[in-house]
Order: structure tokens, then sequence, then C-alpha cells
């Protein structure tokens, strides 16, 4: 599995991303984030992987090749965990995602993509 997580910081505010990160998955509220559109950024979501097959209402599997994802989220943020999804449909998440001003957390690694960062 490979993890992806987006939240957007309020104007004028940049915390320590790893306990951001930590608290998040844990569901708790971090003071400093803002309230996500939750629901419109599924359905975008939605949309663009139209083609792929719904599992259920948080869960997408391709249905010509490998790869699945499902989305678990909070008020203040959107977790991706990415099954065997290729790079492009991971940079196709992270570019949605971007179209709602939140950049990539990429646990893994960690790092923030933002502006912060460049």
């Amino acid at each position: 599995m490979y993890e992806l997580l987006f939240w957007r910081y309020l104007d004028e505010i940049y915390l320590n991303n790893q306990e951001v990160y930590e608290a998040l998955l844990e569901k708790e509220e971090v003071e400093g984030l803002a309230i996500l559109q939750v629901e419109v950024i599924v359905n975008r979501i939605n949309s663009v992987f139209s083609d792929w097959e719904r599992v259920d209402e948080n869960s997408w599997k391709n249905p010509k090749g490998k790869g699945a994802f499902q989305v678990i989220t909070t008020p203040q943020s959107i977790k991706i965990d990415c099954y065997g999804t290729e790079g492009k449909t991971m940079n196709k998440l992270v570019d949605i995602m971007e179209e709602f001003k939140c950049p990539l957390y990429d646990p893994q690694v960690p790092e923030r993509y933002d502006e912060m960062n460049e």
C-alpha cells in the first residue's frame, strides 16, 4: 500500500507536517487547517475515475488493469490508500487535490509538496 495525504493550511499558518499527519491519522482536529469540501472532492474523484469500478462509497478499482484505491476522509483531510496503483494514477489523484489547493504530503518520504518546500 502507498499512502497519499492531503490537507490545506489556513492563510499565514504552517505547522510541522509530520505532526499534522499523525494527528489526522488519529482523526483529531488540527487547529490551523481548513475545513474541506469533502463531498465535492469525492464527487470530483469519482467523475475523473468514472471508467473505474466503484467498489463501495470510498473505494475504486481498475477494471482494465492493476490498481485500486480507497479514500478516507476527515473534515480537514483526504487520505488515499493506493494498492498496486500505477504512478500516473497517483499523479492524477494529486492533480485533483491540487484543484482544491490541497498539496500532497507523502508520509513514505516524508515530504509535503507545496510552495514552502519548493
